[in-house]
């Protein structure tokens, strides 16, 4: 017994021992940091994502196809099945079975690509899984792509008989058209192409009710009626086209000739009210001929409405020019300025257009978040931070001063600044050429990639130019103002003062008052400093000359001396 609570004893101390251990095991460790990272998209190879160009491409092969369908079906079920033959089997079915079957391929693959096909979640993200792309597939498209894309055609192939309800199943592809409302979603911004896509849909309604209108000519033929067998429209194109019915199976116009007066009818009733050589005369022909009359009204409405909304989009820019140069023009006349002022207004006004399409980019980033606007900034205005005098700024420092460039455009014989005026910005041709000009000399010939302006003074005062710019050329010009200048190097003052010295030496030309008295003294120093250079040059060469020819002669002595 006394053996045994001399275990347990020692058996509680070594756990309480192990405890304690664990306890203050990590208490002075360094605790580990979370690792964050940006976790990599997982996708399958064989995953197509939706805005790739192959997936776009594809879609509007599909689109054509689904048109293909949508005009082939319907004249199938109304004109080829009432001029087949009794075996079902005419050489007009026959003349599109390989088109349709390879219709029937493509919408098959189509399904097999739209389960492998990433798409936009409702929260904004895009699916790369293959099982959540599947559901949303089965849940959305799946059973409408399925039922167009079963092989009808494939009955023709396999020489099996082809009754009219056949036709009238194909028509169930037709629901493949719901996929051109997401078409017109997605690319509204397109003005042409939606413009195409509505004159596509108004001249396919049209077809559609070509087809209808010869299906209720042909019944009205069949139905044997002595009331209205001998009045309907169909019966009244083959008298004038000397092959009027003998029964409801002799006789008739061609299926082209019918086709073509039944299209024109229908064209006619949807953008007018007709012409009358194609008319409705039976109950059942004027019922639907007022249909096509109210569905022509909201086709104005919508179609049209949206026609003429597209093209005022597509020249609005051409409006709104027209509009400012009536303004400028009215102005011009309001004020009676002199002809030579009122051509350089217009001029000006048509070559700045010209560069910039009247887009006021400044106004159109201002919305912009100011990360964005910085970016997009630096883009533009990339030529003139690549100078050498902002090779040491900060990147923060590139970004602000870029927010402050503005853009400028000058005329052939227009001055950019006058001797004596008050200097606001510093200039960066990026095309084009200026002369400067004072007292009617020429001192400076300035290109693309110069700059022009003055060096910050030190103490706040205006800074007045010395010389006139003047355009030879049509020229770009990016610049920046002192003010706005004065502003960021007042944030980044590392920077400042080594701004405030390479500015020196970086200016094409410097337009401050004053500044060629520098000039004349530098240039002074400079000649002085290039005579001195010489003098000591020209000093040394002369006295190692004398101390090799000294040499030479003490050679020639010792050796003479030897030789005697």
């Amino acid at each position: 017994q006394e053996r045994g609570r001399t275990i347990l004893r020692h058996l509680s101390n070594f756990f309480t021992k192990r405890g304690k251990r664990n306890l203050t095991d990590g208490m002075f460790q360094k605790p580990s940091l979370p690792e964050y990272k940006v976790a990599a998209v997982e996708k399958s190879r064989f995953i197509l994502l939706h805005y790739s160009i192959f997936k776009a491409l594809w879609d509007w092969l599909i689109l054509l196809a689904t048109f293909y369908v949508a005009i082939t079906v319907p004249f199938n079920v109304c004109f080829v099945s009432h001029y087949e033959g009794p075996d079902h089997h005419s050489l007009v079915s026959r003349s599109t079975l390989g088109s349709d079957i390879a219709v029937e391929m493509l919408f098959m693959l189509d399904i097999f690509l739209n389960f492998r096909t990433t798409y936009v979640s409702q929260s904004g993200q895009v699916v790369y899984d293959a099982r959540p792309i599947c559901i949303h597939y089965c849940t959305t498209w799946f059973f409408v792509d399925l039922i167009a894309a079963l092989p009808f055609d494939l009955l023709y192939a396999f020489n099996i008989t082809v009754t009219s309800l056949v036709h009238l199943l194909k028509t169930v592809r037709l629901l493949r058209l719901l996929r051109l409302l997401q078409k017109l979603d997605r690319y509204s911004q397109y003005s042409a192409v939606v413009l195409t896509l509505l004159m596509s849909v108004f001249a396919l309604l049209a077809h559609w009710m070509a087809c209808i209108w010869y299906v209720i000519g042909r019944k009205e033929i069949e139905s044997s009626d002595p009331i209205t067998w001998d009045i309907g429209w169909l019966q009244e194109l083959g008298k004038r086209l000397e092959t009027p019915y003998v029964n409801s199976t002799v006789g008739g116009p061609s299926m082209p000739s019918a086709y073509i007066a039944s299209l024109y009818f229908t064209l006619s009733s949807l953008t007018s009210v007709g012409f009358g050589n194609v008319c409705a005369n039976t109950d059942a022909e004027k019922i639907f001929s007022v249909c096509i009359m109210l569905i022509g009204a909201l086709m104005h409405a919508v179609v049209f409405g949206n026609v003429t909304a597209i093209i005022q989009r597509m020249y609005s820019r051409r409006s709104l020019y027209h509009t400012r140069m009536k303004d400028l023009k009215d102005f011009i006349r309001v004020h009676r300025l002199p002809q030579q002022l009122k051509q350089r207004m217009l001029e000006n006004f048509q070559s700045t257009w010209s560069v910039n399409n009247g887009i006021n980019a400044n106004e159109l980033l201002r919305e912009f978040p100011d990360e964005l606007r910085a970016d997009v900034a630096m883009h533009l205005n990339k030529d003139i931070l690549q100078l050498p005098v902002f090779q040491r700024a900060s990147r923060g420092c590139l970004r602000s001063l870029s927010l402050h460039i503005k853009t400028s455009f000058c005329a052939p014989g227009e001055y950019l600044i006058r001797q004596g005026d008050a200097l606001h910005a510093n200039y960066f041709v990026c095309s084009g050429s200026l002369e400067v000009l004072k007292d009617g000399m020429v001192l400076a010939i300035l290109g693309k990639g110069d700059l022009i302006g003055s060096d910050l003074p030190v103490h706040e005062q205006v800074i007045k130019t010395n010389a006139d710019v003047k355009a030879l050329t049509y020229c770009d010009l990016q610049y920046i103002s002192v003010k706005a200048l004065k502003e960021v190097l007042g944030l980044y003052p590392e920077y400042s003062s080594r701004f405030s010295f390479d500015i020196h030496f970086n200016l094409t030309y410097n337009l401050r008052e004053g500044s060629e008295a520098k000039v004349r003294h530098h240039l002074s120093m400079n000649i002085m400093n290039g005579i001195t250079f010489i003098w000591h040059s020209m000093t040394f060469l002369i006295t190692f000359w004398l101390i090799k020819y000294f040499f030479s002669l003490i050679i020639l002595l010792i050796c003479t001396s030897v030789a005697l």
